[in-house]
């Protein structure tokens, strides 16, 4: 996959705000069920990575002695630990960090978060294989992102859409490539789970400044998808507005 880490930075530096203030980052079934599925102990040490506007380390905050959050783009740090400061979170902690290469010695956390960022990684495997190093044995990692189709021109198609729209987006996958990322790694006891998201298409492109002419070459895509395409991301007109359909695929692991 191309290196697209410069990108990102630019990309998300310049609208931290947006994903602060985003309702699809901020709230969400797969973000309840991360908390469930990992059942956080007040003793335990979690790690969120690319945390982006900091929701997920919001969410486990109540629930642990202490978050790393960490995130490549130093302005989207900034804007996640003011948001944190506004709900009076004092035992989150940020750090600069590349996903694909954590600064954190072996076997230092309980659980391991990600969530709505390993699309735009550069290397998700070694990624997943970072998470592995820095848990605990016994230690839990959880990862939550867009899934495509596991038919490969639906799966590309949807990528080149969601590419359009945000050139740091790097690749979503699927469910099998997400089960050979965590059994590669190591991770036994795998569980997965599975949601559909509506995305208002207006909002969709208005968190990333999408610019006209950009948004009619997106909305014809959305009315010129093959088949199996366009059954995957389903686009409607309700009540006068454009929406369409994202998968995505939570999957949790255990370190041995």
């Amino acid at each position: 996959m191309e290196d697209n880490r410069d990108l990102a930075r630019r990309q998300f530096g310049a609208h931290a705000e947006e994903y602060v203030k985003s309702v699809h980052h901020a709230k969400g079934e797969s973000l309840d069920r991360l908390i469930a599925l990992t059942a956080p102990r007040p003793e335990w040490r979690a790690l969120d990575v690319a945390t982006g506007g900091g929701h997920t380390a919001l969410a486990l905050a109540p629930f642990v002695r202490e978050v790393v959050a960490t995130d490549l783009t130093p302005q989207m740090l900034a804007a996640a630990r003011e948001f944190l400061r506004s709900k009076a979170v004092r035992n989150v902690e940020f750090r600069e960090a590349d996903a694909t290469a954590l600064p954190f010695s072996d076997s230092e956390f309980d659980l391991a978060t990600c969530r709505i960022a390993p699309h735009h990684f550069h290397d998700v495997g070694r990624f997943v294989r970072e998470l592995f190093r820095v848990l605990r044995p016994g230690g839990i990692a959880v990862v939550i992102d867009n899934m495509v189709p596991e038919d490969r021109e639906s799966a590309e198609y949807i990528n080149s859409f969601e590419r359009l729209r945000d050139p740091s987006h790097n690749r979503s996958y699927t469910e099998s490539e997400w089960i050979r990322f965590f059994q590669e790694a190591g991770f036994g006891g795998l569980h997965v789970e599975f949601f559909r998201k509506a995305r208002d298409f207006e909002v969709w492109t208005k968190m990333l400044s999408v610019d006209e002419v950009t948004k009619e070459r997106l909305r014809s895509m959305l009315a010129d998808a093959p088949p199996r395409a366009r059954y995957a991301l389903a686009p409607e007109e309700k009540s006068g507005a454009l929406r369409f359909f994202l998968d995505e695929l939570l999957i949790r692991g255990a370190k041995p």
